[in-house]
Protein backbone atom coordinates (compact mmCIF):
# COMPACT_ATOMS: atom_id res chain seq x y z
CA UNK A 1 0.00 0.00 0.00
CA UNK A 2 1.28 3.18 -1.19
CA UNK A 3 1.78 5.97 1.90
CA UNK A 4 1.13 9.54 1.96
CA UNK A 5 4.48 10.35 2.49
CA UNK A 6 5.29 8.31 -1.08
CA UNK A 7 2.08 9.83 -3.28
CA UNK A 8 3.84 13.81 -2.62
CA UNK A 9 6.97 12.17 -3.01
CA UNK A 10 5.60 10.70 -6.30
CA UNK A 11 3.47 13.93 -6.99
CA UNK A 12 6.67 16.74 -6.48
CA UNK A 13 8.16 14.00 -8.96
CA UNK A 14 6.59 15.55 -11.99
CA UNK A 15 8.92 17.39 -14.39
CA UNK A 16 9.18 20.95 -13.46
CA UNK A 17 8.37 20.94 -10.18
CA UNK A 18 11.03 20.91 -7.58
CA UNK A 19 12.46 23.73 -9.47
CA UNK A 20 9.67 25.36 -9.00
CA UNK A 21 9.26 25.10 -5.48
CA UNK A 22 13.01 25.79 -5.26
CA UNK A 23 12.23 29.21 -7.00
CA UNK A 24 9.07 29.57 -4.84
CA UNK A 25 11.56 29.42 -1.70
CA UNK A 26 13.99 31.82 -2.87
CA UNK A 27 11.50 33.93 -3.72
CA UNK A 28 9.43 34.08 -0.55
CA UNK A 29 12.74 34.23 2.09
CA UNK A 30 13.00 37.57 -0.87
CA UNK A 31 9.83 39.12 -0.47
CA UNK A 32 9.48 38.66 3.73
CA UNK A 33 13.01 39.94 4.17
CA UNK A 34 12.35 43.06 1.70
CA UNK A 35 11.71 45.42 5.05
CA UNK A 36 13.77 44.57 7.42
CA UNK A 37 12.58 45.06 11.55
CA UNK A 38 10.50 42.98 13.62
CA UNK A 39 7.51 41.82 11.13
CA UNK A 40 10.42 40.62 8.74
CA UNK A 41 11.78 38.46 11.19
CA UNK A 42 8.67 37.07 12.33
CA UNK A 43 7.52 36.42 9.20
CA UNK A 44 10.67 34.72 8.40
CA UNK A 45 10.14 32.18 11.62
CA UNK A 46 6.61 31.68 10.19
CA UNK A 47 8.60 30.84 6.81
CA UNK A 48 11.15 28.82 8.37
CA UNK A 49 8.27 26.55 9.72
CA UNK A 50 7.76 25.19 6.50
CA UNK A 51 4.96 23.43 5.00
CA UNK A 52 3.83 21.37 2.55
CA UNK A 53 3.53 24.04 -0.12
CA UNK A 54 0.45 22.68 -1.10
CA UNK A 55 -1.25 26.18 -3.00
CA UNK A 56 1.93 26.61 -5.12
CA UNK A 57 1.96 23.36 -6.21
CA UNK A 58 -1.84 23.55 -7.32
CA UNK A 59 -0.64 26.63 -8.93
CA UNK A 60 2.25 24.93 -10.77
CA UNK A 61 -0.12 21.84 -11.64
CA UNK A 62 -3.44 23.97 -12.87
CA UNK A 63 -0.65 25.50 -15.27
CA UNK A 64 -2.00 24.57 -18.82
CA UNK A 65 0.53 22.95 -21.32
CA UNK A 66 2.68 25.40 -23.47
CA UNK A 67 2.29 27.83 -20.26
CA UNK A 68 4.97 29.05 -17.90
CA UNK A 69 3.72 28.17 -14.11
CA UNK A 70 3.29 32.03 -12.08
CA UNK A 71 6.21 32.31 -9.35
CA UNK A 72 4.45 35.15 -8.45
CA UNK A 73 0.91 33.34 -8.11
CA UNK A 74 3.05 30.75 -6.11
CA UNK A 75 4.57 32.98 -3.67
CA UNK A 76 1.58 34.82 -3.07
CA UNK A 77 -1.19 32.19 -2.28
CA UNK A 78 1.62 31.04 0.42
CA UNK A 79 1.77 34.62 1.49
CA UNK A 80 -1.66 34.59 2.24
CA UNK A 81 -2.15 30.97 3.88
CA UNK A 82 0.70 32.10 6.20
CA UNK A 83 -0.53 35.29 7.17
CA UNK A 84 -3.98 33.78 8.02
CA UNK A 85 -2.03 30.68 10.55
CA UNK A 86 -0.37 33.72 12.09
CA UNK A 87 -3.65 35.44 12.63
CA UNK A 88 -5.29 32.23 13.65
CA UNK A 89 -2.59 31.12 15.88
CA UNK A 90 -3.01 34.42 18.00
CA UNK A 91 -6.87 34.67 17.49
CA UNK A 92 -7.48 30.97 19.04
CA UNK A 93 -4.68 31.68 21.52
CA UNK A 94 -2.45 28.47 20.17
CA UNK A 95 0.27 28.58 21.56
CA UNK A 96 2.08 25.67 19.12
CA UNK A 97 2.44 25.67 15.06
CA UNK A 98 3.77 22.68 13.76
CA UNK A 99 5.37 21.65 16.58
CA UNK A 100 7.23 25.15 17.48
CA UNK A 101 5.92 28.05 19.99
CA UNK A 102 3.26 30.06 17.97
CA UNK A 103 4.50 33.55 16.82
CA UNK A 104 2.27 35.71 19.20
CA UNK A 105 2.98 33.35 22.32
CA UNK A 106 6.57 34.29 21.82
CA UNK A 107 6.76 38.18 20.67
CA UNK A 108 3.30 39.14 21.69
CA UNK A 109 0.01 40.08 20.36
CA UNK A 110 0.94 43.16 18.48
CA UNK A 111 4.13 41.57 16.83
CA UNK A 112 1.75 38.80 15.49
CA UNK A 113 -1.20 40.93 14.66
CA UNK A 114 0.92 43.06 12.51
CA UNK A 115 3.23 40.43 11.23
CA UNK A 116 0.25 38.38 9.60
CA UNK A 117 -0.45 42.29 8.20
CA UNK A 118 2.71 42.50 6.56
CA UNK A 119 2.41 38.80 4.78
CA UNK A 120 -1.08 40.01 3.12
CA UNK A 121 0.27 42.75 2.27
CA UNK A 122 3.49 41.51 0.61
CA UNK A 123 1.19 38.64 -0.98
CA UNK A 124 -0.63 41.94 -2.87
CA UNK A 125 2.39 43.10 -3.91
CA UNK A 126 3.66 39.66 -5.61
CA UNK A 127 0.38 40.07 -7.58
CA UNK A 128 0.27 43.67 -8.46
CA UNK A 129 3.54 43.63 -10.06
CA UNK A 130 2.58 41.54 -12.87
CA UNK A 131 -0.13 43.80 -13.85
CA UNK A 132 -2.96 40.90 -14.21
CA UNK A 133 -5.58 42.80 -12.25
CA UNK A 134 -7.59 39.19 -13.23
CA UNK A 135 -4.89 37.20 -10.68
CA UNK A 136 -5.47 40.31 -7.99
CA UNK A 137 -8.87 40.04 -8.17
CA UNK A 138 -8.96 36.08 -7.64
CA UNK A 139 -6.77 36.70 -4.51
CA UNK A 140 -8.76 39.68 -3.20
CA UNK A 141 -12.07 37.35 -3.22
CA UNK A 142 -10.54 34.62 -1.49
CA UNK A 143 -9.09 36.84 1.03
CA UNK A 144 -12.38 38.44 1.87
CA UNK A 145 -13.35 34.60 2.22
CA UNK A 146 -11.19 33.57 4.72
CA UNK A 147 -12.28 36.57 6.95
CA UNK A 148 -15.90 35.47 6.33
CA UNK A 149 -15.18 31.97 7.44
CA UNK A 150 -13.23 33.46 10.68
CA UNK A 151 -15.97 35.59 10.80
CA UNK A 152 -18.42 32.93 10.56
CA UNK A 153 -16.28 30.21 13.15
CA UNK A 154 -16.76 32.85 15.92
CA UNK A 155 -20.61 31.95 15.68
CA UNK A 156 -20.57 28.75 15.94
CA UNK A 157 -17.96 28.26 18.64
CA UNK A 158 -19.09 26.26 21.83
CA UNK A 159 -22.40 25.50 19.35
CA UNK A 160 -23.03 21.66 19.23
CA UNK A 161 -26.22 22.46 17.26
CA UNK A 162 -24.19 24.19 14.12
CA UNK A 163 -25.61 22.40 11.05
CA UNK A 164 -23.54 20.21 9.27
CA UNK A 165 -24.39 22.41 6.25
CA UNK A 166 -23.13 25.54 8.34
CA UNK A 167 -19.94 23.68 9.10
CA UNK A 168 -19.37 22.94 5.41
CA UNK A 169 -19.33 26.29 4.73
CA UNK A 170 -16.86 27.02 6.99
CA UNK A 171 -14.65 25.03 5.38
CA UNK A 172 -14.99 26.33 1.88
CA UNK A 173 -14.10 29.87 3.12
CA UNK A 174 -11.34 29.57 5.50
CA UNK A 175 -9.75 26.56 3.12
CA UNK A 176 -11.11 25.72 -0.19
CA UNK A 177 -11.02 29.28 -1.26
CA UNK A 178 -7.67 29.61 -1.32
CA UNK A 179 -7.28 26.35 -2.85
CA UNK A 180 -9.82 27.32 -5.63
CA UNK A 181 -7.82 30.50 -5.84
CA UNK A 182 -4.46 28.46 -6.45
CA UNK A 183 -5.91 26.61 -9.05
CA UNK A 184 -7.63 30.06 -10.89
CA UNK A 185 -4.95 31.42 -10.55
CA UNK A 186 -2.59 28.46 -12.34
CA UNK A 187 -5.26 28.47 -14.99
CA UNK A 188 -6.98 25.54 -13.80
CA UNK A 189 -10.30 24.02 -12.73
CA UNK A 190 -11.59 26.21 -9.33
CA UNK A 191 -14.31 23.78 -8.81
CA UNK A 192 -11.36 21.22 -7.99
CA UNK A 193 -9.41 23.24 -5.90
CA UNK A 194 -12.40 24.00 -3.54
CA UNK A 195 -13.77 20.57 -3.76
CA UNK A 196 -10.33 19.52 -2.65
CA UNK A 197 -9.47 22.38 0.00
CA UNK A 198 -13.24 20.87 1.95
CA UNK A 199 -11.49 17.04 1.66
CA UNK A 200 -8.37 18.46 3.47
CA UNK A 201 -9.83 20.27 6.37
CA UNK A 202 -11.93 17.62 6.73
CA UNK A 203 -9.52 15.36 6.96
CA UNK A 204 -7.41 17.76 9.20
CA UNK A 205 -10.52 17.61 11.59
CA UNK A 206 -10.44 14.06 11.82
CA UNK A 207 -6.55 14.30 12.58
CA UNK A 208 -7.09 16.67 15.65
CA UNK A 209 -9.38 13.97 16.44
CA UNK A 210 -7.30 11.22 16.39
CA UNK A 211 -3.64 12.55 15.43
CA UNK A 212 -0.69 11.87 17.90
CA UNK A 213 1.09 15.28 18.97
CA UNK A 214 3.93 13.96 17.35
CA UNK A 215 2.13 13.22 14.00
CA UNK A 216 0.63 16.58 14.12
CA UNK A 217 2.46 18.95 15.23
CA UNK A 218 -0.11 19.79 17.49
CA UNK A 219 -1.81 18.93 20.46
CA UNK A 220 -5.07 16.57 19.80
CA UNK A 221 -8.37 17.56 21.25
CA UNK A 222 -7.40 21.21 20.26
CA UNK A 223 -10.92 21.57 18.36
CA UNK A 224 -12.81 20.58 21.16
CA UNK A 225 -10.82 22.42 23.80
CA UNK A 226 -11.58 25.48 21.73
CA UNK A 227 -15.23 24.41 21.29
CA UNK A 228 -14.91 24.75 17.75
CA UNK A 229 -17.97 22.24 16.05
CA UNK A 230 -15.91 20.42 13.48
CA UNK A 231 -17.66 17.30 11.74
CA UNK A 232 -16.38 14.70 14.04
CA UNK A 233 -17.38 16.15 16.88
CA UNK A 234 -21.25 17.36 15.36
CA UNK A 235 -21.91 13.85 14.82
CA UNK A 236 -20.85 12.62 17.93
CA UNK A 237 -22.38 15.29 20.00
CA UNK A 238 -25.73 14.05 18.25
CA UNK A 239 -25.20 10.97 19.32
CA UNK A 240 -22.98 11.44 22.68
CA UNK A 241 -24.44 13.79 25.29
CA UNK A 242 -20.90 14.13 27.24
CA UNK A 243 -19.62 14.87 23.86
CA UNK A 244 -22.21 17.50 22.73
CA UNK A 245 -21.66 19.24 26.38
CA UNK A 246 -18.19 19.28 26.02
CA UNK A 247 -18.37 20.93 22.97
CA UNK A 248 -20.59 23.06 24.54
CA UNK A 249 -17.53 24.09 27.19
CA UNK A 250 -18.54 21.54 29.47
CA UNK A 251 -15.93 18.41 30.84
CA UNK A 252 -13.64 17.45 28.87
CA UNK A 253 -12.39 14.67 30.54
CA UNK A 254 -12.71 11.59 28.48
CA UNK A 255 -14.83 13.16 25.59
CA UNK A 256 -12.65 12.49 22.56
CA UNK A 257 -12.82 8.72 23.55
CA UNK A 258 -16.49 8.88 23.29
CA UNK A 259 -15.93 10.72 20.08
CA UNK A 260 -14.36 7.60 18.61
CA UNK A 261 -16.56 5.51 20.31
CA UNK A 262 -19.61 6.81 18.42
CA UNK A 263 -17.75 6.09 14.99
CA UNK A 264 -17.89 9.70 14.02
CA UNK A 265 -14.02 9.83 13.15
CA UNK A 266 -14.81 7.09 10.33
CA UNK A 267 -17.94 8.87 8.96
CA UNK A 268 -16.64 12.24 8.65
CA UNK A 269 -13.63 10.66 6.70
CA UNK A 270 -16.02 9.81 4.20
CA UNK A 271 -17.53 12.51 3.96
CA UNK A 272 -13.81 13.87 2.80
CA UNK A 273 -13.47 11.43 0.85
CA UNK A 274 -16.98 12.14 -1.08
CA UNK A 275 -15.25 15.14 -1.41
CA UNK A 276 -12.63 14.15 -3.06
CA UNK A 277 -14.33 12.20 -5.16
CA UNK A 278 -16.02 15.27 -6.73
CA UNK A 279 -12.75 17.12 -7.27
CA UNK A 280 -11.96 13.95 -9.52
CA UNK A 281 -14.59 14.54 -11.60
CA UNK A 282 -14.24 18.09 -12.02
CA UNK A 283 -10.66 16.93 -13.79
CA UNK A 284 -10.92 16.58 -17.83
CA UNK A 285 -8.06 17.01 -19.78
CA UNK A 286 -5.22 18.80 -17.39
CA UNK A 287 -1.08 18.64 -18.02
CA UNK A 288 -0.80 16.98 -14.57
CA UNK A 289 -4.18 14.75 -14.58
CA UNK A 290 -2.47 12.06 -12.67
CA UNK A 291 -1.18 14.44 -10.12
CA UNK A 292 -4.01 16.02 -9.59
CA UNK A 293 -5.90 12.76 -9.01
CA UNK A 294 -3.16 11.86 -6.39
CA UNK A 295 -3.36 14.94 -4.31
CA UNK A 296 -7.32 14.13 -3.76
CA UNK A 297 -6.26 10.68 -1.98
CA UNK A 298 -2.72 12.33 -0.28
CA UNK A 299 -4.80 14.92 1.28
CA UNK A 300 -7.26 12.48 2.76
CA UNK A 301 -5.16 9.82 3.39
CA UNK A 302 -2.62 11.74 5.39
CA UNK A 303 -0.83 11.59 9.07
CA UNK A 304 -0.18 15.30 9.45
Amino acid sequence: MTTTAETLAAIRAADGLEDYLDAIEERLARTVASHPGLVAAVGNEALAAGGKRLRPVLVFLSTPPGEEPSIAAGVAVELVHMATLVHDDLIDRAHFRRGKAAAWSVYGADAARATGDYLFARAFAELTATGDAEAVQILADATLALARGEALQRTQTHDPSTPVAAYIERCELKTGKLFEAACRLGGGSGDYGLALGVAFQIADDVLDCSGSTIETGKIAGTDLRDGTPTLPLLLAAQQDDAVREALAGGPLEGALVRVAATGALERSREVALDYARRARACLNGELHRNELEALTHAVVDRER
